[in-house]
């Protein structure tokens, strides 16, 4: 692709730029096939704005003509008074950041705004800007990502008894948004994998995800059984399930939708495990809402946000009705549940709503956290987030196509992610010393999953990503964030063997403000207090390592 074809004008002198937390500056803009460069004129600090386009989500222009009325010329008036015109650009970001440029010439500003317009919305995935990023210290070998089904697998050896990796899916054959390589049961031979695959939404048959090494109990996730309005039953579905509950009394199927969705779904073909074919699994319903009503909830919530009113029964109102919260309480309620069917009942547990692609993976991802402690690392978290979410096959590209300013129509798009990273942020705030990662990185893979130089959340299978060569053409972010590992750990990590189990009471849950309040002075001022004092314990930690160092070496010149 020509992105020279989408660039009417690539450089304007005279800009003007006001941003959140900067004084308004005055420079050359350049519009590049993936980059907004703006630099500050006679700036002696060299200072700049580099924005990835793929991170707009909204642009809003207006011009105004030599008499300061504002709107769009007529074609006999262009030529005469363009020279003589102005016009605003605002940008809407993706991270929640507003940009504003003061463009001299309105024949100028219409053709940046064209440009970042369509730039910021390019649909194939190999014309997006991770194809084209090469760092100087960074080369393209090597092993992609932190791990695999395999590894993990071969790691785990105490599930080598009961459980096995199966190559069926290795063509992508039997369910396109799954992995190569899966865990299952190790009597369930690969023959009968294939047909109860058919019984099952996209091919998404129960596969595990969580072991429980002290107890044995297994999380495994699915999509929603096929039986429709005659009640088709699958014996092979069943001899599945009977395995991963095997030497246990009975399971629990936590569905991520209502016991009146679930009926509704068998008139189009779907449906919910019936207790006559399933009979020693304990079905749960618990609604999570997801799709359009969540990206909706998340538009709301970002409106209140921005509202300038100061009026405070205005902001609780707001806030009240984007329900982001009560989503938030829900997706922790519900995977402290699942969490409570395994660590403290001992019962193993399938997770499923319809499709299997977001709900499930949201709530496994949490469970997870809540028990087992290899999963609050830096390191154990991004491994966990790369197996339930990259290669479990959550549809990024289609998910996270637009954020809350888009003017585009709703279509697939759900702000999944990053509900799950704000529930990681409530945990992280209950449980400081708990978890070994800091709200920096949060924050960072809030933008990331939206416009990221990296290729670890392009397109919206494992298969996708194959066929696009984005493992070889393209770098792993979660390797790159190990690189900075220092901007991104906890430094009053304390792990602990114990489970964590939140708080979901309404005066537990707060709303994320280093995220949606992340552009206010108030918050930047809390982010560079909280930098000072992870400065100054980490300086602690080395002084009392190099005091120790000392007093160690004469004990050892005496020995």
């Amino acid at each position: 692709m020509e992105f020279s074809e989408h660039i009417r004008t690539a450089n304007v002198e005279d800009v003007e730029l006001r941003q959140p937390l900067q004084p308004a500056g005055r420079g050359t803009l350049c519009i590049t096939g993936h980059h907004l460069l703006f630099s500050v004129r006679g700036d002696g600090g060299g200072r700049q704005l580099l924005l990835l386009l793929r991170s707009v989500d909204a642009v809003e222009k207006s011009v105004e003509n030599l008499w300061g009325h504002s709107g769009f010329l007529s074609k006999t008036a262009h030529t005469d008074r363009t020279s003589g015109s102005s016009g605003t650009i605002t940008i809407k970001c993706k991270d929640l950041r507003v940009l504003q440029l003061d463009i001299p010439g309105m024949e100028q500003c219409l053709n940046i705004a064209h440009s970042i317009e369509t730039l910021s919305c390019l649909d194939r995935v190999s014309d997006m800007f991770p194809f084209f990023y090469r760092p100087v210290d960074l080369r393209l070998q090597g092993c992609w990502g932190l791990s695999s089904p395999e590894g993990h697998f071969s790691q785990a050896q105490e599930l080598h008894q009961k459980w096995r990796l199966s190559s069926v899916n290795k063509d992508y054959l039997v369910c396109p948004s799954y992995p190569p390589a899966l865990i299952v049961p190790a009597c369930i031979d690969d023959k009968t994998l294939r047909k109860l695959a058919k019984f099952r939404q996209g091919g998404r048959f129960p596969v595990l995800c969580y072991y429980h090494r002290k107890n044995g109990m297994a999380i495994v996730r699915s999509s929603q059984p096929l039986m429709g309005a005659n009640r088709k039953c699958c014996t092979e579905d069943e001899q599945l399930l009977e395995a991963v509950i095997e030497g246990s009394d009975k399971g629990y199927i936590i569905d991520t939708r209502s016991s009146q969705q679930a009926q509704q779904a068998r008139m189009t073909g779907g449906g919910f495990e019936s207790k006559s074919c399933y009979g020693r699994w304990k079905r749960l319903h618990r609604q999570m809402e997801r799709g359009k009503a969540l990206q909706e909830s998340l538009i709301k919530l970002v409106e209140a946000c921005g509202d300038e009113s100061h009026n405070m029964d205005r902001w609780l109102s707001k806030l009240e009705n984007s329900k982001w919260l009560s989503h938030v309480q829900t997706a922790l309620s519900t995977a402290g549940l699942l969490a409570e069917c395994v660590e403290r009942d001992g019962h193993s547990v399938l997770v499923h709503g319809s499709e299997g692609t977001d709900c499930s993976l949201l709530i496994s991802t949490l469970a997870q956290l809540i028990m087992d402690p290899r999963c609050r690392t830096l390191e154990g978290f991004l491994t966990l987030l790369e197996r339930e979410w990259v290669q479990a096959g959550h549809p990024f590209q289609q998910r996270c196509a637009h954020s809350a300013y888009s003017h585009a129509r709703v279509q697939q798009e759900s702000p999944v992610f990053l509900l799950l990273l704000d529930c990681v942020w409530q945990l992280w705030r209950q449980f400081p010393l708990a978890l070994g990662f800091s709200e920096a990185l949060l924050l960072r893979l809030a933008s990331e999953v939206y416009a990221s130089d990296y290729g670890t959340f392009l397109c919206n299978s494992d298969q996708e990503r194959c066929l696009l060569g984005v493992k070889e053409k393209t770098y792993c972010l979660f390797q790159a964030l190990l690189r900075d590992r220092d901007l991104y750990s906890n430094p009053l990590y304390e792990p602990t063997e114990l489970a964590i189990w939140p708080s979901v009471h309404p005066q537990s849950l707060q709303l994320w403000r280093g995220f949606f309040l992340r552009w206010t002075p108030q918050v930047r001022q809390l982010e560079e207090a909280q930098e000072e004092i992870r400065h100054m314990v980490m300086e602690c930690a080395r002084l009392a390592l190099s005091v120790r160092d000392t007093a160690a070496r004469p004990s050892e010149n005496s020995s």
